[in-house]
C-alpha cells in the first residue's frame, strides 16, 4: 500500500473526518486510513457482495476493524459520515452518485475521464474545488479533487486544465496534444493548437 495515489487521496482526509469510501474496490484506502489513524472513522462500501468481497478479504488480512456496506453509492449507508471518497470511476458514475440527497459536505474525487465535465458539473451542483492534485503513478496521471459545498465559478482554462499547477502534468498534456495534432484533421488541429498555446503559458507563468 505504498501507492502514491492512495497516499494522495489520504492527504485530503483529516482526523476530524468520518469517511465512507464509495466503491472501495480492494479496500486499500480504507485500510491505509485506519492503519495510520488518519481519520475519526472510516467505512468501506461497494455495489455488490462480489465487489465488496475483495475489500473484506484484505480487511481481514490486515486485521482491521472496518465496517463494510453493500451499497449503490449512498443509497444504503446506514451510518453517519461527513466525508466521501469516490475514486476509480468515470465522471458519469461519479455525478450520478453525488446527485443523491445524502451527499456530504466534503468530497474527495478521482475520476478516470471527462475532467472538464466533472469540474463544471461540480460548480453547478454547488461544490467548490479547493484543491487539485495531478499524481503520476505507473506512467499514468490521476487527477484528485478536494471539494466542499460552496460557490465557485472556474474560468474556461481552469475547467479544462485544472488548478493543480503541476507543470509536469501540463507538459504531459502539451506533448499529448502535439502528438494528436499529427493525427487529426486540420479542423481539429486548430483547437489543439490553441490548447497548446494555453498550456505553454501555464508552464511559463512563473
Amino acid at each position: 500500500m505504498n501507492s502514491e495515489r492512495i497516499q494522495a487521496l489520504a492527504r485530503n482526509i483529516t482526523e476530524k473526518d468520518t469517511v465512507v469510501d464509495i466503491g472501495c474496490d480492494h479496500g486499500y484506502l480504507s485500510i491505509f486510513l485506519k492503519q495510520n489513524n488518519i481519520c475519526k472513522k472510516v467505512y468501506a462500501s461497494d455495489i455488490s457482495e462480489q465487489a465488496l468481497s475483495y475489500a473484506r478479504k484484505n480487511i481481514k488480512k490486515y486485521n482491521m476493524n472496518i465496517e463494510t456496506f453493500i451499497s449503490d453509492g449512498f443509497n444504503n449507508i446506514p451510518v453517519y459520515f461527513d466525508t466521501a471518497v469516490i475514486a476509480g470511476m468515470g465522471t458519469s458514475t461519479i455525478l450520478k452518485i453525488i446527485s443523491h440527497k445524502n451527499t456530504p459536505n466534503k468530497l474527495v474525487l478521482a475520476s478516470n475521464n471527462e475532467y472538464y465535465r466533472l469540474r463544471k458539473s461540480l460548480n453547478k451542483m454547488g461544490y467548490k474545488i479547493v484543491d487539485e492534485q495531478a499524481i503520476l503513478e505507473n506512467n499514468h496521471y490521476y487527477i484528485i479533487l478536494l471539494c466542499i459545498k460552496g460557490k465557485q465559478q472556474l474560468n474556461k482554462i481552469d475547467l479544462k486544465f485544472g488548478i493543480s499547477n503541476n507543470d509536469a502534468y501540463y507538459k504531459y498534456l502539451l506533448n499529448k496534444n502535439k502528438e494528436l495534432m499529427k493525427k487529426v484533421p486540420f479542423t481539429k488541429r486548430i483547437k489543439l493548437y490553441f490548447d497548446c498555446l494555453i498550456l505553454k503559458k501555464l508552464i511559463e507563468r512563473k
